[in-house]
């Protein structure tokens, strides 16, 4: 063999290898595509700052005894890991990554959701490629199959709904207007109006086109088995459901609301009220109503074992009782000595 040929051979190689390492490079940086029905987080959890969110046997959580970093953990509190150092909030799953928005408490701005370094944030769920999708601030965010639908802030045009791509490969405007996206079901988006009206709208993801579905005056409206869980406005923001079925209303409680939950069997929420205010909870059908714990409390987020929540704006100690079964509240310790063990090293 020549040496010409032999260098013609060697170029083609170096070639190769060249087009072989930028293929695997390629698909390394690709993200598999989530299940049409992923939901990334529950509504009630995303109403409440989406700091926990379960997915495949897995808690992920801000932990407050940490600066609200990222954290993971077994169901039933065990196997403790910390994920990131920034502080999160809307942490949402699907398929291998999380994603969530990343805050700033150094932030001196009235909204809470804007700072120098936030932004929305993908990463895998064992805590490596950590990726920035956008430098945007956020209100609110779920993920919905292979889009994040997130309320973006601009401080000349206040807040739109975006879609961005889990890739950063397409990026779009929704509405031009506020529309809050925690309340998906069966890829529809369900969300009051915040301008003119509170009426029930639906975003059906498969088109991005928004129908009114019932003329009412609502806020935080939750799509859960068939029905509406919302804030009645105009009735002292008392819980009600409606039943996208039968469009009948029920009355749960003439309790007024600050903020709730609905997950298994169970409502859980918070009683205003200037003299007897109370955590408390009830079936889903609005009977056997409990006190929780007395006071103000805040941030109602639940998983499969436990619901946690705090006092109104006093972050620590944060507290949890089971999600089914008698009501037995505790403090989330384990996360205090996690927190602990990772601020030692």
């Amino acid at each position: 063999m020549t040496s010409k040929k032999r260098g013609l051979i060697l170029i083609l190689f170096f070639f190769l290898l060249i087009g072989l390492l930028t293929l695997y490079t390629l698909m390394r940086r690709r993200i598999p595509s989530n299940d049409p029905g992923t939901i990334g987080n529950t509504a009630g959890n995303l109403n409440n700052h989406g700091l926990f969110c379960e997915s495949d046997g897995r808690v992920y959580f801000a932990n407050a005894y940490d600066n609200n970093t990222l954290y993971s953990m077994n169901p039933d509190e065990t196997d403790f890991q910390k994920l990131a150092n920034s502080q999160v909030e809307d942490i949402n799953a699907g398929g291998n990554y999380l994603y969530y928005f990343q805050t700033d408490s150094a932030s001196s701005s009235s909204f809470s959701f804007i700072s120098r370094f936030s932004g929305i944030y993908r990463m895998k769920k064992n805590g490596s490629r950590n990726t920035c999708l956008t430098r945007d601030h956020s209100a609110s965010m779920l993920l919905a199959g292979d889009y994040l639908y997130y309320e973006h802030f601009d401080s000349d045009e206040g807040l739109t709904l975006h879609k961005l791509k889990t890739d950063k490969s397409v990026e779009t405007i929704v509405a031009n207007y506020d529309i809050n996206p925690a309340g998906m079901d069966n890829g529809i988006l369900y969300f009051n109006g915040t301008g003119e009206d509170h009426k029930l709208y639906a975003l059906d993801t498969s088109s991005d086109t928004i129908s009114m579905v019932w003329d009412s005056n609502l806020w935080n409206p939750v799509a859960y088995n068939g029905y509406i869980y919302y804030m009645d406005v105009p009735n002292n923001y008392r819980l009600c459901r409606y039943s996208l079925s039968t469009h009948e209303v029920q009355v749960l409680t003439e309790d007024r609301v600050d903020t709730f939950n609905v997950y298994g069997n169970y409502i859980y929420y918070q009683k205003n009220d200037t003299t007897d205010p109370a955590f408390k909870r009830m079936t889903l059908d609005g009977r056997n109503e409990e006190i929780i714990r007395p006071g103000n409390h805040e941030k109602i987020n639940i998983t499969s074992r436990y619901v946690y929540f705090n006092e109104f704006q006093i972050p620590t100690p944060v507290y949890q009782t089971p999600t089914d079964g008698p009501v037995n509240v505790a403090t989330f310790d384990a996360a205090a000595d996690a927190a602990v063990r990772y601020l030692k090293d």
